[in-house]
């Protein structure tokens, strides 16, 4: 029994831990002065001077909520001064809180292009590239952002969750760790840290990071079931099974339910784990990872009797081709199935 719990125990058979992400969003954009030309009566004024009362404008009716109106004095500011920066930058800013992502990224490039040393525009181009899930063009643009402010909070924070969406965490590391070091009161930078450490597979770090987070910010189901995730990892699963608890009491789910059935079973207490194990089928009976863990439950039901429980084989064999149609890509639940089929 121990030697086939050791063998398939469910740690192997799961989805990789969930990640935090923390998208900072900085609204203050930066000006140089450019060239010269002329106003309607001749005289000689910075050409990017031009354009700049439609621009107040344009902010004046963003703080009163009217973003049609702002849009609107923002792009006419464009037209007049295609050189004005903070055109661009606030007609992105108006697109991007509409959640028009495309637009958003677009105006932000236009800025980056015309003032590359231009914080705002680098830093806010990588984040609407990061939201539109063009990882490594937003990874390129924060590091031109950081070449600007290599101590800005977000922008380190955001590249590395950039990187741990690009599966690169030992390139993330480092931006986590400046991250925290600049701000250590901040909790998503150390749920990101955590999380960095997590898929580095350093949980002992992960665990305290997550730890320091949940004191500083708001609990949330994401953040508890990276800090369950990782005490189970280490062999805390008690206080494993007591974090998957609050995540339950505070939304249940059956992520948490699975992984409340897998830290059961490694206690041995395989009643619970089957038990949790349903319940996340329940709320969701697609979860192949449940799937397994009960499959797992029904395979040790027919070890314990001497390998004549033939009902429990069988169903452990029905719901393990079950998993196989919902996600073929597991090595280990086929060659479960190979071997008890």
């Amino acid at each position: 029994m121990l030697r086939f719990a050791h063998r398939f125990g469910l740690r192997s058979l799961r989805r990789p831990p969930l990640l935090s992400l923390a998208l900072g969003f900085l609204l203050v954009a930066c000006t140089t002065p450019g060239p010269e030309t002329t106003d309607a009566t001749g005289r000689k004024v910075p050409r990017r001077a031009t354009g700049q009362s439609q621009v107040d404008r344009g902010h004046a009716l963003e703080s009163s909520g009217n973003l049609d109106g702002a849009l609107e004095m923002f792009e006419r500011a464009i037209e007049f001064n295609p050189e004005l920066t903070v055109a661009y930058l606030g007609a992105g800013d108006i697109y991007r809180k509409r959640g028009d992502f495309q637009n958003a990224e677009s105006k932000y490039a236009q800025a980056a292009n015309i003032e590359p040393r231009n914080f705002d525009a680098q830093y806010l181009h990588g984040l609407t590239l990061q939201l539109l899930d063009r990882l490594a063009e937003a990874v390129r643009a924060y590091l031109r952002a950081l070449s600007i402010r290599p101590n800005n909070l977000n922008a380190n924070l955001n590249i590395a969750t950039a990187y741990l969406q690009l599966g690169e965490p030992r390139q993330a590391l480092v931006y986590g760790i400046r991250a925290v070091r600049i701000d250590g009161e901040n909790g998503p930078a150390r749920a990101n840290l955590g999380a960095i450490y997590a898929a580095i597979g350093q949980h002992e770090s992960a665990v305290a990071e997550y730890q320091q987070a949940a004191e500083l910010m708001e609990l949330t189901p994401e953040l508890l079931l990276n800090l369950a995730d990782s005490l189970s990892r280490t062999g805390r699963h008690e206080e494993a099974i007591n974090t998957l608890g609050q995540v339950i009491r505070i939304t249940p789910n059956a992520i948490a339910y699975e992984r409340l059935g897998s830290a059961a079973f490694r206690m041995r207490d395989y009643e619970t784990a089957q038990e949790s194990f349903e319940l996340a089928l329940e709320l969701n009976a697609n979860h192949y990872p449940a799937i397994n863990g009960l499959a797992v439950c029904r395979l040790n039901a027919y070890v314990w009797s001497g390998q004549t429980d033939n009902q429990s084989k069988d169903e452990a064999v029905r719901l393990l081709r079950r998993s196989l149609q919902i996600e073929a890509n597991q090595p280990q639940i086929i060659e479960l199935l190979r071997r008890y089929n």
